[in-house]
């Protein structure tokens, strides 16, 4: 690792390279955000340039990966849908009540293309208002959340 990481009085990232110049304004940007959290990130800098490229975040030390994890939580924001709790109606659209890792939520369902299969048994679920719904793992369900699942893919 050639490069630096800090905040500055403002809260902005700054990466230093091995020239010793400051950057400041750098954003982590994850390439498979969902697929792959913790292989492959890009420091881009503010003027869209790639700076330093992360093959592993969990590979970094402590310090930078702590900073560059503090960024993404406060960009990144999919809940983690835990278990359906009722579904109006079987066909869409239709409300959802449901229980995330954030606590529970109403949403629309507006058409069933808004569950987007992912590998492994993993779906990413679109809210009528444009908010990600997660899971992580619909084999893990509870068998009740699975059934109303099923329903819909």
């Amino acid at each position: 690792m050639d490069w630096t990481l800090s905040r500055d009085a403002f809260g902005k990232l700054v990466l230093t390279d091995a020239q010793g110049q400051a950057h400041v304004g750098v954003s982590p940007v994850r390439a498979h955000p969902i697929s792959a959290p913790d292989e492959g990130l890009s420091l881009i800098g503010p003027d869209g340039h790639e700076l330093a490229w992360v093959e592993r975040l969990s590979a970094l030390p402590a310090a930078p990966r702590e900073l560059i994890e503090s960024e993404l939580r406060s960009r990144e924001f999919h809940p983690e849908l835990k278990r359906l709790v009722a579904v109006s109606t079987f066909s869409t659209p239709s409300q959802w009540t449901v229980e995330t890792d954030r606590g529970p939520l109403q949403f629309v369902l507006k058409t069933e293309e808004d569950i987007r299969r992912l590998d492994e048994g993993r779906l990413l679920i679109a809210t009528s208002h444009g908010l990600q719904l997660f899971i992580a793992d619909r084999w893990a369900l509870d068998r009740g959340s699975r059934r109303l699942l099923e329903r819909f893919l």
